[in-house]
């Protein structure tokens, strides 16, 4: 018995470190010198440093090109947005910035949705809500999509149960045909990538999965989704669905184990 509270002891202690003093960089190198994307995801409550000090140091020493955010980047209890404009502020001082919303933001009341969107607004990052932006970097050109997905694919009725997948033509309806060059695509929901896929899309970022939340040590597990599915089938890393590279970070905010924090780089 002694044993076994002296285990629980240091893993609490050890989760305590983690999910407040802890902030990994993943880089992954899918081509060389190309264009440089850090990736963000599910910041929710999570501060890194004070006014996410931290995370702006560790995003701007990797100089990206441009930053990914894949929603939810607040809660849906949240009702200051001065801790997010300061942010994105900073993070605009490294690159531009285009993000998507995620179930978080959905569940916003619209009074302070539309207060996050004058924040995001004022702050020159790119909300992309069902929307394509095409930019030239390093000498390509590049499609920026953000799809939001209807709230009943995450929670239907008060439930997890019988949730919703995107209807077939829904993609089309709200992004049209995929763009001639290259198709990024900024998406919640990473549940849904073989979806993506037949779009047309070359790079999927997603998130929402927080990395199974806690993951099993040692391997690529990670043992439960935001559904309270146990082990998802996308939690964190590169997946190839067809042709379509779908990339997950485990994000940063919620109650983690060996789960670490994170940011992503991706050279693409």
């Amino acid at each position: 018995m002694t044993a076994v509270f002296i285990i629980i002891i240091l893993l609490v202690i050890y989760a305590a470190i983690e999910n407040k003093f802890i902030l990994l960089i993943r880089r992954e190198q899918i081509k060389d010198d190309g264009v440089k994307i850090v990736h963000i995801g599910d910041l929710h409550h999570r501060r890194i440093g004070r006014n996410n000090s931290r995370l702006l140091r560790a995003v701007s020493k990797e100089k990206p090109d441009i930053i990914i955010i894949s929603g939810d980047l607040v809660s849906r209890d949240c009702t200051d947005f001065s801790n997010v404009s300061e942010t994105l502020k900073g993070l605009m001082k490294i690159a531009q910035v285009y993000l998507v919303t995620g179930n978080h933001e959905a569940d916003l009341s619209p009074e302070y949705f539309s207060e996050l969107e004058k924040v995001i607004s004022d702050s020159g990052a790119v909300l992309l809500r069902n929307k394509t932006i095409s930019v030239e970097i390093r000498g390509r050109s590049l499609n920026i999509s953000g799809l939001e997905l209807e709230q009943t694919v995450y929670k239907k009725n008060g439930s997890y149960r019988n949730l919703d997948v995107p209807a077939d033509d829904e993609i089309y309806r709200k992004l049209g045909d995929k763009s001639d060059g290259e198709n990024l695509l900024i998406v919640h929901n990473p549940f849904f990538a073989e979806y993506y896929a037949r779009w047309g899309a070359d790079y999927a970022f997603c998130g929402h999965v927080h990395g199974g939340s806690v993951r099993i040590p040692f391997t690529d597990i990670g043992l439960l989704s935001p559904e309270r599915r146990l082990f998802p089938k996308y939690t964190k890393g590169i997946y190839t669905v067809d042709k379509m590279s779908l990339l997950v970070t485990s994000g940063i905010g919620k109650a983690r184990l060996f789960n670490p924090s994170e940011i992503v780089v991706y050279t693409i």
